[in-house]
């Protein structure tokens, strides 16, 4: 068992049933020549994200943790996107899903097409051999995977969020494992949010609310690597 220290509560994690989820943190959200720097998205905060967050994953890994990429990306004849007038193809549609680009790696690549170098992990959080990497096809990561079976078989109850972006598919996947009982500490600077990054108060901070609020508890990477580095605690303590 572990303490960590969050805005509103110190948190006790069992290590043995904890995992970390990494949303998203591919090079068409993240990486340079990806979709969203290719349209014009700025990417600098998802970019700043990275090294707290492999930080946090190479703690983990030395404490045991289990690690669980999710990966948005569809099938390459898009049959996974929805009907032809659904919202989620329509609105993935207008983004240029599906597109061909050239990849930085030599490549032809297609954005959010499985299998590509865009939908690789970026190269600075590559998954380990032991990692278990997840393909979604909706902003949750729970909806029509094997996440949740997965996370269930391996005993998992706690679960560390970290990835991109803040208020859309990592808000969406902690809202679908809030539902199902999991309880989820978000690690604030291994989040980003490009969307309303101008406003007075940012979608980022926006959702960093409701999860502390609502749906969990919300840390910075120091005070988790602060407590994976610490002494357990033992579980009579609040």
């Amino acid at each position: 068992m572990i303490r960590v220290d969050t805005q509103s509560e110190p948190v006790t994690l069992d290590l043995a049933q904890t995992a970390v989820i990494v949303v998203d943190m591919q090079n068409d959200f993240g990486a340079p020549g990806g979709m969203f720097d290719r349209a014009g998205v700025d990417i600098s905060g998802i970019r700043a994200a990275v090294e707290p967050t492999a930080r946090v994953l190479a703690a983990a890994r030395r404490a045991g943790l289990k690690v669980v990429y999710l990966k948005m990306g569809f099938q390459s004849d898009l049959s996974d996107a929805g009907a032809e007038d659904s919202p989620n193809r329509r609105r993935h549609l207008a983004f240029g899903v599906g597109k061909e680009a050239p990849a930085p790696n030599g490549t032809t690549g297609r954005y959010l097409i499985r299998d590509t170098w865009n939908t690789d992990i970026v190269d600075e959080l590559r998954p380990e051999s032991e990692d278990i990497v997840l393909y979604k096809h909706r902003f949750s990561g729970f909806y029509e995977t094997e996440l949740h079976e997965t996370l269930q078989s391996l005993g998992i109850t706690y679960l560390i969020f970290t990835g991109c972006t803040t208020s859309v598919c990592v808000e969406s996947t902690i809202r679908d494992a809030m539902f199902r009982d999991y309880h989820c500490v978000v690690l604030e600077d291994c989040t980003a949010e490009p969307i309303g990054a101008e406003t007075s108060r940012t979608n980022h901070e926006a959702s960093l609310l409701l999860f502390n609020v609502f749906f969990g508890w919300v840390a910075k990477s120091s005070e988790m690597l602060t407590a994976l580095a610490g002494e357990p605690v033992s579980t009579n303590r609040s």
